[in-house]
């Protein structure tokens, strides 16, 4: 039986509801963590009318459009119709973890034994229908499990790996102005958990238990069909799915460190976007870890902010992440960097402002080719590129693979960008305003051109600065 060796293994993410936020919005964050040169932008799909029935092209699938879509922004793999992360013109966001379950694990020892499985639906793919379908967290939580139940998900997800390497099941993390829910699968069967209050965090392991808000018909009956789960305590969906013959590595290190600093943080109150942001650039500084012992470019261990190792216990980088500001009253924001955030500049962009600069949505030499996992070719710099922009910046702070310099040029990296994301975090306070004055007149053009011109020039601001930091780092 072959092993997998290529195991995704990471992403995290975190929300605080209007209880515990500085101004009563709902705050998401999301780190990507994917392999180290799959570029990731930005894409924008404005919402449309559709002739009900016609086909969406998916790795594996070919998916009836319903008649209407709702217009989204999302981070996408260079390859991939769908998104890691995203949000909808209603203020719905999504985030996907890979989670190893036992039905997942019975498929995959299936394949190896030469039994056709058939392919579904990937979790990128699911995270953009929902998007697209959904007005709410909830009713896309029922657009994901009834795809679900009638798709599957069983497929490669990863650049150039076959099923065998590149399958996982996953969970998702749904947020809308008002609430968060946890959605965790386990091939066409899933669980569903409503958080009201509070902090949420989940990353690569099944996390509901006994207390589940909702789950598919027959859950448990087929946990003690397969004698998966068995005696008369209360069903435990996380002990009866979870395959324990895949290592969970560090995952539960992790999701309780977001715990932890969650909790931290919600104590005071007032959690805000600065406080998502530092969370999501966490390398164990300040634990009983003491990471990163030698610098985050030479890992210790899989953190929050994840960096390839050479020893490649990692699965590769943080390549995109995602704070997400919901507003009740007024404009949805969503922060966005490329690369492991703490060396990255979050930019706010607008699902409202109907688009994104070209830059910021352009892949390497691959192009933007959807392509099935496994025949994706490799990507690699292109001028113009905002994501591959960022990443000779990071090799430029590694200075080698054993990340030499990074002890020394990352601190002047921070130092120069926190400065710009204060002033963005100023600006962009101004800008919302205008924008909600223009739409309370009656004028949404106007309001869409004042949005989009100020991620544009915040976009070049970071680019003009990306050309500093090359030339101070350089000398």
């Amino acid at each position: 039986m072959r092993v997998r060796t290529t195991i995704p293994l990471s992403c995290d993410n975190v929300a605080a509801l209007p209880d515990v936020t500085k101004r009563g919005h709902v705050i998401v964050g999301k780190n990507s963590d994917r392999p180290a040169t799959e570029s990731q932008p930005l894409v924008f799909n404005d919402g449309n009318s559709h002739a009900a029935g016609d086909p969406i092209e998916l790795a594996y699938r070919d998916l009836p459009r319903t008649e209407t879509t709702f217009a989204t922004l999302g981070a996408a793999p260079y390859w991939c119709w769908g998104y890691e992360l995203g949000i909808n013109e209603h203020g719905v966001t999504i985030g996907n973890e890979a989670v190893f379950t036992k039905p997942l694990r019975r498929a995959l020892d299936q394949a190896r034994a030469g039994t056709h499985q058939e392919h579904g639906i990937i979790g990128m793919e699911y995270v953009r229908l929902g998007l697209e379908r959904a007005e709410t967290a909830r009713a896309a939580v029922d657009v994901i499990t009834d795809l679900l139940e009638r798709y599957g998900q069983f497929g490669s997800a990863v650049a150039g790996e076959s099923d065998e390497e590149g399958a996982y099941d996953n969970s998702y993390l749904l947020c809308d102005r008002d609430e968060a829910w946890i959605l965790e699968t386990a091939g066409t069967h899933w669980a569903a958990k409503r958080i009201s209050s509070g902090t949420a965090a989940i990353s690569n392991e099944l996390s509901i238990r006994s207390r589940s808000t909702d789950r598919s018909r027959g859950l448990e009956e087929r946990a003690r069909a397969r004698e998966w789960w068995s005696g008369d305590h209360p069903f435990d969906f996380a002990r009866a799915y979870t395959d324990h013959e895949t290592a969970a590595q560090v995952s539960r290190i992790r999701v309780q460190r977001s715990r932890e600093l969650l909790r931290s943080m919600e104590r005071t109150g007032e959690i805000d976007i600065g406080d998502c942001k530092r969370i999501l650039r966490d390398h164990y500084e300040e634990t009983f870890l003491d990471g990163p012992k030698f610098n985050a470019a030479l890992p210790d261990f899989l953190t929050i902010c994840m960096h390839s190792s050479p020893a490649e216990f990692t699965w590769g980088n943080t390549v995109s992440s995602v704070v997400f500001d919901l507003s009740p009253d007024g404009i949805d924001t969503m922060w966005w960097t490329p690369i492991p955030p703490c060396v990255g500049a979050y930019v706010p962009f607008y699902v409202d402002s109907g688009g994104v600069p070209d830059v910021v949505s352009r892949a390497g030499t691959a192009g933007r080719d959807l392509t099935a996992p496994p025949n994706v070719p490799r990507d690699d710099y292109a001028e113009g590129s905002y994501w591959w922009e960022f990443m000779a910046l990071l090799e430029l702070v590694k200075g080698d693979e054993h990340g030499s310099e990074f002890n020394r040029n990352q601190p002047i990296v921070r130092s120069v960008f926190d400065e710009v994301e204060d002033a963005f975090v100023i600006e962009a306070e101004a800008v919302e305003r205008e924008a909600q004055e223009l739409y309370a007149a009656g004028d949404p053009d106007a309001a869409r051109t004042v949005l989009s011109s100020f991620s544009a020039d915040c976009v070049s601001t970071v680019r003009r600065t990306i050309d500093r930091l090359t030339r101070m780092l350089g000398e």
